[in-house]
């Protein structure tokens, strides 16, 4: 059997990324109709982790160092808790158009954020302009009316969740890249997700989500969804994200964050009949436009000393 070169697993991860996460917006919708969204996400990182770890445990894979586990769990808390949970949680109090803006800065901080890293990627001009190409792409898509009707009706607690979500996911990725971490990303995918998982049911008992929980009331479609988040969303997407963390420029890793509202719009359209204007197809238009001068526009990384076997491998996590 052929063995594929790195580019050619990097861009099938990287497609797997868009297509998977961007499909996970409508099963997020299901799930949080009758589970509450910290313990929803508890739930879904726990099974999907549990079933990672015992499978490579299984295979052989070493068990981790405790410095592993401390960094995969800084790693975890920074992905899950922070990200995936605080998006959760606000889209309570937030429009989902804004929230989709804000969050869609993601880019923007994992390049900056990147470019502060000692021996980090230093973006290109022409990945620049495509950061910020995007994010205007997913504004326009989102539309100018919608905009100014939502931000009326903003909620002064995820206006603050939201960007410290897109900030805390941010770091997270960044910090996978020279993290002390297990040689199998499949393992240090399970480490991340059973301590994210173990702070996202602490959080959530916080906010008294256990209280109001009931398996008895939950939907069946909120179980299919949450079973469809933790094979799909977790155990695919995740995976993914987390060899691209490794492999890839953080640039061109960060592009998820930009294709995965076309992908849920054009999910929509295909399965709930959801509209596509003009608009939208023309918002569509820019993101590629950006994707590919991001692409194209790769930053080179300074060279450092080789890392030691332990700090080669890499994280990861997801989700949107």
């Amino acid at each position: 059997m052929t063995t594929l070169n790195k580019n050619t697993r990097i861009w099938i991860a990287l497609i797997a990324v868009y297509i998977i996460w961007g499909s996970t917006y409508l099963a997020i919708r299901y799930v949080v109709e009758s589970i509450p969204p910290f313990t929803a996400a508890g739930m879904r990182f726990l099974s999907a982790g549990a079933l990672l770890y015992a499978w490579r445990i299984a295979k052989g894979d070493p068990i981790p160092t405790r410095r592993q586990w401390r960094d995969a769990g800084i790693i975890g808390l920074l992905l899950l808790l922070g990200g995936n949970g605080l998006v959760s949680w606000a889209e309570q109090f937030v429009p989902s158009g804004i929230a989709a803006l804000l969050i869609s800065t993601v880019p923007i901080w994992m390049v900056l954020i990147e470019s502060l890293r000692p021996g980090g990627e230093k973006a290109k001009l022409r990945a620049i302009i495509g950061l910020v190409l995007g994010f205007a792409g997913v504004a326009l898509m989102i539309g100018p009316g919608e905009l100014s009707a939502e931000i009326r009706q903003l909620h002064p607690l995820g206006l603050i969740a939201l960007p410290i979500a897109a900030l805390l996911w941010s770091l997270g990725s960044v910090y996978a890249k020279s993290a002390d971490l297990p040689k199998s990303s499949l393992m240090t995918t399970s480490a991340e997700m059973l301590i994210g998982s173990a702070g996202l049911f602490l959080f959530g008992a916080m906010q008294g989500e256990w209280a109001i929980f009931s398996l008895a009331d939950t939907l069946p479609a909120s179980w299919i969804g949450l079973v469809y988040l933790a094979i799909v969303g977790s155990l695919g997407g995740f995976v993914a994200y987390a060899y691209l963390l490794q492999n890839a420029p953080i640039s061109l890793v960060s592009t998820y964050a930009y294709v995965n509202p076309v992908i849920a719009l054009l999910l929509g359209a295909a399965i709930a009949q959801e509209s596509l204007d003009g608009r939208t197809i023309l918002a569509a238009v820019v993101i590629l436009g950006a994707v590919i001068l991001i692409t194209t526009g790769k930053g080179k990384s300074k060279r450092s000393k080789p890392k030691s076997t332990h700090e080669a491998q890499l994280p990861k996590s997801d989700d949107s």
